[in-house]
């Protein structure tokens, strides 16, 4: 049996009167990268902060790492939270902060670095992301969508997390920073041995990424597998997302996408 590095147990969702999910089951598979789907109001975004500990379950249970999150002790989810990092949607970097100073901030506040050190791990993290130096003290608002995606990945990689979560990683990109974006992730996955949760509304990121897809909908989980499984299943919301023809064409695609990443081609530099 393989290892479930996020455990979800019977979980529900509710605001007043309104159920979100209902008796939730899910197992996130150590070093698997699994997809979480859904059409508006399904629930992506509330399931992934209860995965974060950011918000609680009505009943029910998540546990990271065999660890409960939800179960009242401090000490226990800001351990947990050292061993994971979050690439949110638009970034979310501190557009008063250097590009240097928003990937330092995390080992900043472990209190135990000199700044020496920091400044190395620092360019190291940024050179991983294909961000040069010299960028180092440019301000986010200098940056371009795709080098803001890059630093925000450098900085939740800043404390080598074993597990990453990725809010829609290639939003607001072009294709083609979007497909080296992906890249980026494949190539950063298996060298770091990562393994990440993603939300993403876009099926060529989905198709080109995910080991497994779950979906969500109508309250619950209402298939988990292969992106190939999932795509071919009759369920309403799957062939309306998977079966149309942005959907075809992106599993079509992804041949020679996977071909490339798995050719271990070198990543291009962001100039």
């Amino acid at each position: 049996m393989e290892e479930c590095i996020i455990e979800i147990r019977h979980l529900w969702t509710q605001f007043g009167s309104q159920v979100v999910h209902r008796d939730l089951n899910l197992c996130v598979h150590h070093r698997e990268i699994l997809s979480l789907v859904g059409g508006s109001g399904s629930g992506k975004t509330a399931l992934l902060r209860q995965m974060l500990g950011l918000e609680k379950p009505a009943r029910g249970e998540v546990r990271v790492f065999g660890e409960p999150l939800h179960d009242g002790d401090p000490e226990t989810l800001r351990r947990l939270r050292k061993r994971w990092g979050v690439l949110f949607q638009e970034g979310a970097l501190f557009s008063a902060l250097s590009v240097f100073d928003n990937v330092a901030l995390p080992l900043r506040e472990l209190k135990t670095l000199d700044e020496e050190l920091i400044r190395d791990l620092v360019i190291l993290k940024l050179d991983m992301v294909g961000i040069e130096a010299r960028h180092a003290d440019k301000r986010p608002a200098e940056l371009s969508g795709g080098m803001v995606k890059r630093v925000a990945l450098a900085r939740a990689l800043a404390l080598e997390p074993e597990l990453l979560f990725l809010d829609e990683p290639t939003a607001g990109l072009d294709p083609d920073r979007s497909e080296s974006f992906v890249k980026l992730i494949a190539e950063l996955r298996r060298e770091l041995d990562l393994t990440v949760v993603m939300v993403t509304h876009d099926l060529d990121t989905l198709v080109a990424l995910s080991d497994r897809v779950a979906v969500l909908c109508d309250q619950q989980l209402v298939a988990v597998g292969p992106v190939h499984e999932i795509a071919g299943l009759t369920h309403k919301f799957i062939c309306n997302f998977f079966q149309g023809d942005r959907g075809q064409r992106a599993l079509e695609a992804v041949k020679n996408l996977v071909a490339d990443i798995n050719a271990q081609r070198p990543l291009p530099r962001v100039r």
